[in-house]
């Protein structure tokens, strides 16, 4: 939806909230935004959760389950969106994503509370999908670093009120309605972003349906959680544990584009660098609030503001990753990004442990590392959609969309699954859990580093093959 121009006149610049773009722009800005709350009010108050259903030894797989789930309906929804265009998956996404949030707020106990979480992801994978396909339909290449910028700062508001907001409905009415409530806002949403989806033609020449994909997706999120679950085992448990972990290569292998598990340069090594990038950082996010309530005594207000400066700050350096465009190559901009969040997390890392020896580390300074790690993910992380748009064609654009969602997902729950083990063996050896966790994160971190310097050339062609 470019718009031509003739040489030697002046026409005003074309912005994401220009008169063709600018109701697509709200519509899908609102929807990130209504997520983003939905993630700060979770994070927030996911310790009180796990205290009221007694549930803390699924406090992880609550986490890792919608980001497992989520790879079905990143999957389903690329095939969809390649076939009858965005509107159908979008409207089965919001469906999907309220019964999920409906389920966590009815929850009379912690393991129907992570069946809701399933169903929540399930719905939110899809969703994500549904809203690249739409950047990719209606924005020109021009305007695709903004849109992306756009979508970091609709967390700026979430974080600013999202924690706070949580923390007191919890305290007020109970938790239960931080999700209950949340299905409103996800009301709002659908009446801004469907008429746009609703325009959209579906593609001329639709892609192959692949039932396979579909069912390699199932695998791949069935086996993480099966991980999760059967890695806090002894003998012959951790043996299916190791099984599941082989079953999470194996069924993810078929959703990325070839050499993506290896790191290959391009295309398949900026999919890697999202997955590796999520990882990282969503690990070390997860127990952000629950350390600094049992390590600093902080109160979940308290311990929420961490999640306000992270999102601001994320969306800043969004807005600066944005502005600068080419003058900073992708590649530059993976290398800088994976850098500081390993920066951030090794910080983090560091200060726990020694809070755990006994020193007086101050509240500050894990709040201040983890912002650190914000500023890498927001330089990094939006170009990633670019650069994968930049690759993608209408026949392939949904696929490449999936691909890239589902390395950040799977990737963030697979690293959320191996932490629960951790934490758990940790606990079982009498050593200080968060740091065994934070020394996780660390490790994905340094990999982050080496796969995003991979990612320096530029991806020339998607590839359907296999990872």
């Amino acid at each position: 939806m470019s718009t031509s121009t003739t040489p030697g006149t002046d026409e005003p610049r074309e912005r994401i909230l220009s008169p063709a773009y600018a109701a697509t722009t709200v519509g899908l800005f609102s929807l990130i935004a209504f997520a983003a709350f939905e993630a700060m009010a979770v994070t927030t108050v996911m310790p009180t959760v796990a205290r009221s259903l007694d549930g803390f030894d699924y406090y992880a797989l609550a986490f890792a389950a919608p980001f497992a789930s989520g790879v079905v309906g990143m999957v389903a929804a690329g095939m969809w969106a390649d076939r009858r265009g965005p509107f159908q998956p979008l409207l089965a996404s919001l469906v999907t994503f309220s019964l999920g949030l409906l389920v966590c707020g009815t929850a009379p106990a912690m393991e129907l509370f992570v069946v809701g979480r399933i169903v929540q992801g399930l719905g939110s994978g899809a969703m994500i999908v549904v809203a690249y396909v739409l950047v990719g339909l209606v924005y020109p290449a021009r305007l695709r670093g903004a849109i992306f910028a756009a979508f970091a700062a609709a967390w700026v508001l979430p974080a600013l009120f999202g924690p706070g907001v949580a923390a007191f409905v919890a305290h007020a009415v109970g938790w239960r309605w931080v999700f209950l409530g949340i299905v409103f806002l996800v009301a709002v949403s659908a009446v801004l972003v469907t008429p746009t989806a609703r325009r959209q033609p579906a593609p001329a020449e639709p892609g192959a349906a692949s039932l396979s994909r579909l069912g390699w997706a199932v695998l791949a999120a069935a086996a993480v959680l099966a991980l999760e679950l059967l890695g806090s085992g002894t003998g012959a448990t951790l043996v299916a544990a190791a099984l599941a972990f082989v079953l999470v290569v194996v069924g993810v292998r078929p959703l990325l584009p070839a050499g993506t598990l290896t790191g290959g340069r391009g295309l398949p090594a900026v999919i890697a660098t999202r997955g590796l990038l999520a990882a990282s950082f969503f690990c070390a996010e997860a127990y952000i609030v629950y350390v600094l309530q049992e390590r600093w005594d902080l109160t979940p207000g308290q311990a929420g503001i961490a999640l306000t400066l992270v999102g601001v700050v994320w969306a800043a350096s969004s807005q600066v990753s944005s502005r600068l465009g080419e003058r900073v190559s992708h590649g530059a901009a993976f290398r800088f990004g994976t850098s500081v969040v390993l920066l951030g997390v090794a910080g983090i890392a560091a200060l726990v442990w020694l809070r755990s020896r006994g020193t007086g580390v101050p509240a500050p300074a894990p709040i201040a590392a983890y912002v650190l790690a914000s500023i890498g993910m927001g330089f990094a992380y939006p170009r990633t959609g670019v650069a994968m748009l930049a690759s993608a064609t209408d026949e392939d654009r949904g696929f490449n969309s999936s691909a890239l969602t589902v390395a950040d997902s799977l990737g963030a729950a697979l690293a959320l699954s191996v932490s629960g083990i951790a934490y758990a063996a940790a606990v079982r050896a009498d050593v200080d859990p968060f740091s065994v966790v934070y020394a996780l994160a660390v490790v994905i971190g340094v990999l982050g580093v080496v796969v995003g310097a991979r990612a320096a050339a530029r991806p020339e062609v998607s590839g359907r093959s296999p990872a």
